[in-house]
């Protein structure tokens, strides 16, 4: 069983940056397809970007240039560089996992609203 365990988030002002972390243990980043979603009150789930075990990545269309997804397979923990971020990113994000197989049908992050494995959640707040 995968756990995943995001940390990092918080209140920041629009326009600034946060780096969110999820550490996996249970399974390594470097043989999973694995990313980021978000759901803010009210709001559907929103898949926000995935990477694969070769690290290629896919975001959403709305937050290209301003979101970064990666990974570091040593320490088997994934990342989300948000920038410029704005009111509207404020939501809870997730890290996920899943097999590396779910990458290869994924086109902008979608995929990740469907994975096996989910964390717990970071709360960001843009004001």
């Amino acid at each position: 069983h995968v756990q995943l365990v995001e940390s990092g988030g918080g209140s920041e002002e629009e326009g600034g940056s946060l780096r969110l972390s999820c550490a996996a243990s249970g399974g390594s980043v470097s043989t999973r397809c694995m990313g980021w979603f978000r759901q803010a009150p009210g709001i559907e789930r929103d898949g926000v970007a995935a990477i694969d075990k070769r690290g290629m990545t896919t975001n959403a269309g709305s937050l290209q240039g301003r979101f970064t997804i990666s990974k570091d397979n040593a320490k088997n923990t994934l990342y989300l560089q948000m920038n410029s971020l704005k009111p509207e990113d404020t939501a809870m994000y997730y890290c996920a996992a899943d097999s590396y197989w779910r990458c290869a049908s994924c086109i902008g992050g979608a995929c990740v609203l469907s994975f096996a494995y989910k964390g717990q959640g970071t709360q960001v707040t843009v004001s």
